[in-house]
């Protein structure tokens, strides 16, 4: 997902370089590792030098929440929709294929409908998998006010992984760090070139 505004951070995010490349499309050579294709939410015409098919996001300037629903309701729709989806931020600089990849096997054997991590920050719904079929209880939620991501998974079944599942895949502490200002990016820069990312 990548339909923020970036606020906080000054300038679209998307578009900053970590080890010389767009986070944009870093996340896209990321995600497509692990699932073979890969769609951007976002609005039409941002991204379109990157490549990326792009599904436009049905409520910009809502929250993720509208990204995510958007995001289903777009597989619900191809012509064999796929049971689970894995959908992330493009902001997470230190996700990592592996992490990913255990994320996505541990969804396909849930009987959830939403499967993500607990962090030493909390949860973690932005580097998630989601059924397919979740999206008509998450948009009736939407449709009644729900806006924050943790209140729309409240409406589903969710598993919680927490340490024991992904301390393994996260030996610096920085899996999930995202970056919402310019000392974050900063930070981020500097640690991927150090090569300790």
């Amino acid at each position: 997902m990548a339909g923020g505004g970036s606020t906080r951070f000054g300038r679209d995010k998307a578009l900053v370089e970590v080890g010389g490349r767009p986070m944009i499309t870093r996340m896209s050579e990321l995600v497509r590792s692990v699932t073979g294709q890969m769609k951007i939410v976002t609005a039409p015409g941002k991204y379109d030098a990157f490549g990326a098919e792009i599904v436009e996001d049905r409520w910009p300037g809502e929250g993720p929440l509208g990204g995510i629903i958007t995001a289903l309701e777009d597989s619900a729709k191809s012509a064999a929709p796929p049971e689970w989806n894995l959908i992330v931020s493009c902001d997470m600089p230190f996700l990592t294929q592996e992490w990913l990849a255990f994320l996505s096997e541990r969804a396909a054997r849930s009987e959830a409908q939403v499967v993500f991590a607990y962090s030493a920050s909390g949860p973690e719904p932005l580097c998630a998998c989601w059924q397919t079929d979740a999206a008509a209880k998450l948009r009736s939620g939407f449709e009644r006010g729900v806006r924050k991501v943790m209140e729309g998974i409240a409406l589903l079944r969710a598993e919680v992984l927490d340490g024991a599942d992904w301390k393994r895949f996260d030996s610096a502490g920085r899996l999930f760090w995202n970056m919402n200002t310019a000392a974050d990016y900063e930070e981020a820069r500097r640690t991927l070139e150090a090569g300790s990312g």
